[in-house]
């Protein structure tokens, strides 16, 4: 995080997330870096 804050639990689950889906994360970053529409990911369950 760069700024703020989250409750604890709700920040292992985030970067649970992100962590599951960094390739995709990587790909939309792509397309956003070249002006085009991420793709959706899907939430947490």
């Amino acid at each position: 995080m760069i700024e703020g804050s989250l409750p604890r639990r709700a920040q292992e689950l985030a970067l649970d997330w992100a962590e599951l889906h960094q390739a995709e994360l990587l790909e939309d970053w792509d397309l956003c870096a070249s002006r085009q529409q991420p793709k959706k990911i899907p939430p947490l369950k």
